[in-house]
């Protein structure tokens, strides 16, 4: 058995992939031609955080195969573990790192602090498992996070019978004052920030005593896929999330059986080597692509072809071939609002003018992402416009510049296609990647150097 990496002081989430420090500016990689690559990608962060919340709460170990190992895990893995979890790494077939038992306590407990970092989900799923716990629980995050909305997982908690100290703030820090139970029961959110707050609930939901009956009351609900997925996970695991009427869940109290689960490649994180292939007129294929998912990075294999794409499938080989122009687009996003930052790249380098709407909600992720690819993009000569619920983007010729990450991993990759067409982008703190794709840079120098497909 092996000792879990995540349970040593000094564990470093960039493991043997740290590029310099933080504040290095890394020169993006300028394609020398057209880029013809297969590429492999570690497990996707949704899914690796969706199934160690549930097997920390099932009625028995679970064994996750092939997850992600990245900041955000590893944020996930202590805050469970803080709460009595046991979570081991065993031996594994990935390339990208072991596999993960988990084994639930027979009791959780508080009396501990959370240091949730820059991942939103463990600032919005862990609480209501706190809650489950007895004792107390702060949460705390990194700096730049301490500003993400929080409101509506706090007020909800309060509402389901949860004692949370939050001094009023509505945000990180605050601590939940677990008694062992949630009475649970039926409560209304307005989600409209984020669609993490319903899978939150979701997740611990049939642990309450009285199970769940959860309405959304605002006016829209971005990024349904990341819900549906919720909801698949739990029926996997016996679970059944019924919905009398759109947005409304409900769920009755009851056991999650413990599974043990394979976790697809992080289909997200496939945009940037996707849209490498529409730069610069080249083909890449993503390996161990699923037959079917609810992952919303899916969607890439109809949105990139809008931008000119070809793309074929040949069994869990999925392959992009890039247009000889980029095709401006109009483009509604509301569902898959963390594939922007790479297509607004891909718009940016287009041959006409594209508007990306539908994001609104992507001003509260990591950063405002609207406004921080505005900033970018015009800070190289682009002409790129913020809108209520999105960006216009104008093509305009491109120079090279520092291209600011603002903590934000996708903003970081972002960067990285654009770079691919435009010489002289220098990327500040692309080591973010590692919240979510700790070897970015390596594998994406691996595809640009490869040339011909393995």
């Amino acid at each position: 058995m092996l000792i879990s990496r995540y349970s040593a002081p000094d564990f470093d989430p960039y493991g043997d992939n740290r590029v310099d420090e933080p504040n290095t500016l890394w020169p993006a990689p300028v394609a020398a031609g057209p880029v013809t690559a297969s590429v492999s990608l570690p497990g996707s962060k949704s899914l690796t955080a969706r199934e160690l919340v549930l097997s920390a709460l099932a009625d028995g170990p679970s064994l996750l195969r092939a997850p992600l190992h990245s900041r955000d895990t590893a944020n996930m893995v202590e805050a469970l573990r803080a709460l009595g979890v046991s979570i081991v790494e065993k031996p594994g077939a990935s390339e990208f790192g072991s596999d993960l038992l988990i084994t639930p306590a027979e009791e959780l407990l508080g009396s501990t602090t959370i240091e949730c970092g820059l991942a939103g989900t463990v600032m919005r799923f862990v609480p209501p498992v706190a809650g489950l716990a007895l004792g107390p629980t702060m949460f705390d995050a990194d700096a730049s996070a301490r500003g993400r909305p929080m409101g509506t997982i706090i007020v909800a908690l309060r509402a389901l019978g949860v004692d949370v100290n939050d001094d009023g703030l509505g945000a990180l820090p605050f601590t939940v004052h677990g008694t062992g139970a949630v009475a649970g029961g039926a409560i209304e959110i307005d989600a409209s920030s984020s669609s993490q707050f319903v899978s939150a609930l979701l997740l611990s939901a049939s642990r309450f005593e009285e199970g769940l009956d959860l309405t959304h009351s605002g006016k829209r609900l971005p990024s349904l896929p990341h819900i549906e997925m919720t909801i698949a996970a739990l029926a996997d695991r016996g679970v059944t999330v019924a919905s009398p009427e759109a947005g409304r869940w409900v769920v009755k109290p009851g056991s999650i059986s413990a599974r043990d689960v394979d976790i697809e490649p992080d289909l997200s994180n496939a945009a940037p080597f996707l849209a490498a292939a529409v730069v610069t007129g080249g083909t890449v294929t993503i390996t161990g692509w699923p037959e079917s998912t609810t992952q919303v990075g899916a969607d890439l294999a109809d949105l990139l072809p809008l931008f000119g794409a070809i793309v074929t499938r040949d069994g869990d080989r999925l392959a992009v071939a890039g247009p000889e122009r980029i095709r401006g687009v109009q483009l509604d996003l509301s569902t898959g609002g963390e594939l922007a930052p790479a297509l607004v790249a891909l718009a940016a380098l287009a041959d006409g003018p594209s508007e990306i709407t539908g994001i609104g909600h992507i001003r509260h992720h990591e950063t405002d992402r609207l406004a921080a690819l505005a900033a970018e993009l015009n800070g190289l000569g682009g002409a790129v416009t913020e809108l209520e619920d999105g960006l216009r983007i104008e093509p305009r010729p491109l120079h090279g510049g520092v291209w600011r990450s603002y903590e934000d991993h996708r903003m970081a990759t972002a960067g990285a296609i654009v770079g691919l067409a435009v010489p002289g982008v220098e990327i500040e703190n692309i080591a973010t990647t590692a919240k979510t794709l700790p070897q970015f840079p390596q594998l994406w120098t691996r595809m640009l150097d490869e040339g011909t497909a393995a």
